[in-house]
């Protein structure tokens, strides 16, 4: 189902359980900003604003912004993949040795 930037942003602050001013603290915002993008249409962020609040909610930025977008598995691994690459080389390495081990059960 379509829905619109404002539908979103409130739609996947709620699923994380995220309050305003949570999101306003991870998405270096403030909770007057949050609150206007997720109650007025007029409110364009920028692109900078955009891709701090998109990490923040772990989707991305066209995502975001693609009214007719739906949250599928491709939009879900893109988010994954931009969170590993921001981790430091020993956290990505035990991620790799962890998909290894889960990868030999049997």
């Amino acid at each position: 189902m379509a829905a619109s930037l404002k539908d979103k942003l409130r739609e996947h602050r709620k699923r994380l359980g995220y309050s305003l001013d949570d999101l306003a603290r991870l998405s270096d915002s403030s909770k007057s900003y949050l609150w206007e993008l997720e109650n007025r249409d007029t409110r364009k962020p920028s692109a900078e604003k955009l891709t701090k609040i998109a990490e923040a909610l772990e989707v991305t930025t066209g995502y975001l912004l693609d009214d007719k977008a739906d949250m599928d598995e491709s939009q879900i691994k893109e988010a994954f993949f931009r969170k590993f690459s921001r981790l430091d080389g020993d956290d990505k390495k035990r991620i790799q040795d962890m998909i290894e081990a889960w990868g030999k059960k049997k």
